[in-house]
């Protein structure tokens, strides 16, 4: 059966434990389904997780994503089968390869393989889930004797990913997949490879569901949250990654400019690359109005799961956004 259509909030609420419990209690009682963490500094995303499973008794919590590079198969087998035991049918376990900035920098591990890394990985984590002892010598990755119960309900494994190779190979080997940061123009190519991946598999390529976190602000103002998005994001496009994937979703010349600012440290031109035009690809910004038929779209196009993530640090524009999506004013 096709999955519908859900509405998340973003997880954490910034560096805060109880901020975040705050969050999921009001998404809770306001009819959000969904929450999904970001992994990628404090609190630590999966012992968040467990803390908020007596404060989120409805709400099916999720990851995306966990790097493969920073935790070991094994963690994170032992990881998700607390969780599951904790929130049995509500969890789900993203994940991905993350940044050269995340890895390389952050943790001081070379980020090399990484489609084959994140699909090793997802066939280890499944197998050890389902109890069975360990015995894997793969390219990246190698374990022997490892074993544990397994669970009564499964605990799903999601795949993050950005171009085709790793679009198709989440929808093969992933329960579901999880996108992020496309310009509107490269949606529907990536369902394409999404539905070529789950065929490879025998898969019907509409019962893979599609996870997606929405940078969006519901706001009056658009120029200022342009320049915010601005100067936010334009980091993120700087990286290999995330650089490689804007230029084979059709923005070269913005991939290139970005690549040539950052490395002169000319923020002008880093932050310049990012048109106004190419913000309003990426971003969600505009009245609620504009911003939930934004969100309808993608829905159409291919996305099950929206994760609301506001692009603000103002508590008011926060709930503003956030409450645009309650089902009293979206209605699935």
């Amino acid at each position: 059966m096709p999955p519908r259509q859900r509405i998340a909030v973003t997880l954490p609420a910034g560096t805060s434990v109880q901020d975040t419990i705050d969050r999921v209690r009001w998404a809770e009682a306001n009819g959000y389904e969904d929450g999904w963490m970001a992994d990628s500094g404090p609190p630590d995303s999966l012992t968040l997780m467990a803390a908020l499973a007596a404060h989120a008794p409805t709400l099916r919590l999720g990851i995306a994503v966990v790097p493969v590079f920073s935790r070991t198969p094994a963690v994170l087998a032992a990881t998700a089968n607390t969780l599951g035991q904790l929130m049995p049918g509500r969890v789900v376990l993203g994940l991905g390869a993350s940044s050269q900035t995340i890895m390389d920098q952050w943790h001081g591990v070379p980020l090399q393989k990484p489609l084959t890394r994140v699909k090793e990985t997802a066939l280890m984590v499944r197998s050890m889930l389902a109890g069975e002892k360990s015995d894997f010598d793969l390219t990246t990755l190698h374990s022997k004797g490892y074993r544990q119960p397994p669970l009564e309900q499964v605990v799903p494994i999601y795949l993050a990913a950005l171009r085709p190779k790793m679009i198709e190979m989440a929808a093969e080997v992933g329960d579901g997949v999880i996108l992020n940061l496309w310009p509107k123009g490269a949606l529907a190519k990536m369902i394409e490879h999404v539905h070529i991946g789950a065929k490879k598999a025998g898969k019907n390529p509409e019962d893979v569901e599609v996870v997606n976190r929405h940078m969006v602000l519901v706001t009056d103002d658009k120029e200022a949250a342009l320049n915010a998005f601005r100067t936010r994001m334009a980091p993120y496009y700087a990286t290999p990654v995330y650089n490689d994937f804007l230029s084979w979703a059709g923005y070269e010349d913005a991939a290139k400019a970005i690549t040539e600012g950052w490395a002169a440290r000319d923020r002008e031109k880093t932050m310049g690359a990012l048109t106004d035009d190419l913000a309003h690809e990426i971003a969600v910004i505009g009245t609620a109005d504009e911003c939930r038929e934004r969100i309808r779209w993608a829905g159409e196009t291919g996305i099950h799961t929206h994760i609301i993530a506001p692009m603000s640090t103002d508590p008011k524009e926060i709930q503003r956004t956030f409450e645009a999506f309650t089902p009293e004013n979206f209605p699935r």
